[in-house]
């Protein structure tokens, strides 16, 4: 354990609850480490002074065992830079919840923050339910975040235990802030899958208008341009390609594609194709893409006048897929670009 600064005499009494037990203390390391300390402490030497007894100031740390009070101590002392040291170590193990308390009160951050990780350390579904009362308490956020982490994991075996049961018992507010949290984490969490899943959707509708195009362009295994042989060798991306090229052949041969699925997805990825397509009319390769845009283009001054009135800012569902798959090909597309070369 470091020693006090300079060998100076102690001028500072820490008074336990008990009153049986007395700390030696120096006022400049508790004033440092605490600005609660330091103006009790400026008001106590003041008083010393002008009555010209001398002596050494007494300050009580009242709620507290005798030993947490002692330990308090000697975390001051400490100052936040020997945490690896094992006397200091076993401090915060063993008394963690009440020196939380103490830091909290007496305004020492970093052993607030030391006491909330030693807690949320060894939390369990029997413990989290006090330790989240406490972090609310002593205002201690990495606490309360790691406690409703905790509840959201394992809710089902919180409920069981005698602590909820108090909780639910003789608190339902605090009850009922807890459920509301753990709803509002569900509900983020699966909007965020649902995101993710949508992103990925518009990922592969990006994926299969780059190999429509590179199948319409260059062609590939079984699928070419128009008077133009497939390639004998496949390309990068075979494993998706194939597939697209077995719905193009199928497409072509199929007698009821009004009716068939696969021709319907077909006729939507041709239809997407063409509202992303930027070529001018007569030199893009890809099947119909002409004939849809003129249709879409027909369709412009009436579908604009009902989003309007319908209050989606001129976007169908169609048109938000559109700009939704648009978005992420402008993404990837700046992503796959190589960085300039360095001029140093």
């Amino acid at each position: 354990m470091p020693e006090a600064p300079a060998r100076a005499a102690a001028d500072v009494d820490v008074v336990t609850s008990s009153g049986r037990r007395k700390v030696a203390a120096h006022s400049s390391v508790l004033a440092s480490a605490s600005p609660v300390l330091e103006t009790i402490l400026e008001r106590r030497l003041q008083r010393l002074r002008e009555s010209g007894k001398g002596g050494r100031a007494v300050v009580r740390i009242r709620g507290v065992t005798d030993d947490v009070a002692a330990a308090f101590v000697r975390l001051l002392y400490a100052g936040g830079r020997y945490l690896g040291d094992c006397e200091v170590e076993e401090d915060v193990e063993k008394y963690a919840e009440q020196l939380l308390v103490l830091a909290h009160a007496y305004r020492v951050p970093w052993l607030k923050l030391w006491c909330q990780e030693a807690i949320g350390s060894r939390l369990t579904p029997g413990t989290v339910v006090d330790a989240l009362q406490l972090a609310d308490l002593c205002d201690a956020p990495q606490l309360h975040l790691r406690c409703m982490r905790l509840l959201a994991k394992e809710f089902r075996a919180v409920e069981r235990t005698e602590a909820w049961r108090f909780l639910r018992d003789n608190d339902p507010w605090q009850e009922l802030d807890v459920l509301s949290r753990l709803h509002d984490a569900d509900m983020r969490r699966r909007k965020w899958r649902r995101k993710s899943a949508e992103q990925k959707v518009y990922m592969e509708l990006s994926d299969a208008m780059d190999i429509l195009r590179h199948i319409c362009t260059e062609g590939c295994t079984e699928v070419g341009p128009v008077g133009q042989a497939p390639a004998k060798s496949p390309c990068p991306s075979y494993a998706t390609c194939r597939g697209l090229q077995l719905l193009i052949r199928h497409f072509s041969r199929c007698k009821s594609r009004a009716t068939c699925p696969r021709c319907q997805r077909m006729w939507q990825l041709l239809r997407l194709h063409s509202a992303l397509c930027r070529l001018p009319d007569g030199h893009c390769n890809t099947p119909l893409c002409a004939q849809f845009k003129l249709k879409e283009q027909q369709k412009d001054s009436v579908s604009t006048s009902v989003s309007a009135k319908a209050g989606d800012g001129g976007y169908g569902r169609w048109g938000l897929l559109v700009k939704k798959v648009k978005a992420v090909s402008v993404m990837s597309s700046l992503g796959k670009r190589s960085p300039p070369p360095c001029q140093c």
